[in-house]
Order: structure tokens, then C-alpha cells, then sequence
């Protein structure tokens, strides 16, 4: 095994094991008696059930739909450890490994309640932001990493 794909896998394997964790905590304390608990001024905890993908997008309360959805995103995350195996550098690895570890996470939750389980919810202005997870982060700080070896990491290889 390379020391990208390792690295990668770890990444992922942390990123999976954290947002299982807050999960459980968050339906421990949330579950039985739903609420909004002011963290900040401009962050809540708050348990929100996501049928969708990002920002409830594609929400559906058919039978099939978790399944749909995970089929999909197995099938990227599949594609991801492809992709990782070929990863040069630790950047491209470690953003591989976050949405990696982000996608499976959300998998999880999927097959397991049919749904999301996202809690962290900010607000400023007056407008509040979707819900979201660790794995969700995950996925986002994955995707930084990834445009950044993309735009940046790739000029200082030699021609």
C-alpha cells in the first residue's frame, strides 16, 4: 500500500469514526426531546432529519431514496479510492481521504435511518444556513484540498 493510500484511508477512517460519534451523541441528547440549543449568538445545536443531499437537495421520503442515494455515493467513493491510489502528494491524499470519510459517513447514516443526521446549524443576518455535519465539512474541506493541489501543487512539478 502507497503512503498516499494510506494516508488517504486514515483520513477518511478518522473523518468516519468523529461524525459517527457526534451523531450518537446528538440523537443521545436530541432525540427524546427535540430543541434548538443556543450555542453563540450566531451558532445553534439543533437536530434536523436531511432526506436529501446537500442542503436537502433532491429530498424524498420514498422507500428507495436512501438507497438511491447511497448506491451514488458508494459508487463516487469507489471512484475516489481509484483516484487515491494514484495520489502524488499529500494534499490531493489528505482532500481524497475527507470526502472519502465525509461521503461513507453520510452512507451510514442513510442506510442505517434513512435519512441524515445533521445538527450544526449557524445563522447571521437573519439568514440561516442549511444544517449540516461533520461529514458534510468533511467533504467541503476535502473538496479545498483537492482544487487547491488541482490549481496550485500541479505549477511545481517540473515540466
Amino acid at each position: 500500500m502507497s503512503a498516499m493510500l494510506r494516508l488517504g484511508l486514515i483520513i477518511a477512517g478518522v473523518i468516519i469514526v468523529f461524525d459517527q460519534a457526534t451523531k450518537l451523541w446528538v440523537l443521545a441528547e436530541f432525540l427524546d426531546n427535540p430543541r434548538v440549543v443556543p450555542v453563540t449568538s450566531f451558532f445553534n445545536l439543533v437536530l434536523v432529519w436531511n432526506r436529501g443531499v446537500s442542503f436537502g437537495l433532491f429530498a424524498s421520503d420514498a422507500a428507495w431514496a436512501p438507497y438511491i442515494l447511497s448506491g451514488l455515493a458508494i459508487t463516487i467513493s469507489i471512484f475516489l479510492v481509484l483516484w487515491l491510489r494514484n495520489a502524488e502528494n499529500r494534499v490531493l491524499a489528505a482532500g481524497l481521504g475527507f470526502v472519502l470519510g465525509g461521503a461513507i459517513g453520510n452512507v451510514i447514516d442513510r442506510l442505517q435511518y434513512q435519512a441524515v443526521v445533521d445538527f450544526l446549524d449557524f445563522h447571521a443576518f437573519g439568514y440561516h444556513w442549511p444544517a449540516f455535519n461533520v461529514a458534510d465539512s468533511s467533504i467541503f474541506i476535502g473538496v479545498i484540498l483537492i482544487l487547491f493541489d488541482g490549481l496550485f501543487e500541479n505549477r511545481r512539478k517540473p515540466v
